[in-house]
Formats: C-alpha cells, sequence, structure tokens
C-alpha cells in the first residue's frame, strides 16, 4: 500500500481536533457512510457521478422497480447526498455536491476497477 499520497495531519492540526470535535464529526461521517452502504444506493450513486439521471433510467439499470428505486433515492435524499429537480413531468436526479462524487469515484477505482 503506497502510503506517501496519503494526507498526514501536523502535529498543531492535530491538536485543534479536540476529542469531542473529533467525536461530533466522526459520528457525521458515520451516518453518511451507512446512508451510501447500501448496493442499491450505491449503484445510484454511481450512475450519477456520471451525470443526471432520471427514476426510469435508474430503475432499467438496476433491474429493479421503480417504487424500490424511489424508495433509495429519497434516503438519498433525506441525507441531502442527492437533490432532485423537475423537468416538466419528470423528476431529474443529480449528486448535491462534488464530496459525493469524490467519495463515490475513489470508492470505484478501489472496488470496481478489478474482480
Amino acid at each position: 500500500m503506497d502510503t506517501a499520497s496519503e494526507p498526514r495531519l501536523t502535529a498543531p492540526e492535530l491538536s485543534a481536533l479536540d476529542g469531542v470535535r473529533m467525536r461530533r464529526n466522526a459520528a457525521r461521517t458515520a451516518a453518511y457512510l451507512r446512508a451510501i452502504s447500501h448496493p442499491v444506493r450505491l449503484t445510484i450513486l454511481c450512475r450519477l457521478a456520471e451525470g443526471e439521471a432520471r427514476v426510469h433510467e435508474l430503475e432499467d439499470l438496476l433491474g429493479i422497480p421503480q417504487a424500490a428505486v424511489s424508495k433509495q433515492l429519497a434516503r438519498l435524499r433525506e441525507e441531502g447526498i442527492v437533490r432532485a429537480e423537475r423537468a416538466g413531468k419528470a423528476v431529474v436526479y443529480s449528486l448535491a455536491d462534488d464530496r459525493t462524487r469524490r467519495v463515490v469515484l475513489t470508492l470505484y477505482r478501489e472496488f470496481c476497477t478489478s474482480e
């Protein structure tokens, strides 16, 4: 494992992160990871990392009923991970921010590029 490219905290940065703040950040991060850790939600996020998608596109990709896709999208919306915008009669979904795009792309590189 190449650790040369991994970011390291300096002593002043470490001292600035007190235990309370670290626990709060850890709890927030754990909630985020729980929200994306479902296989269907991860697949949706991988697709949205490529660009916007409508429910029927995700339904076709996943091979599951529209209601199941909508349920997973609702969870991702509640967590602020994806956003929905109305385009006529359709709803278009996209990633809410670049943080999720970076996380998903990192997971893809680490776990999906080789079997």
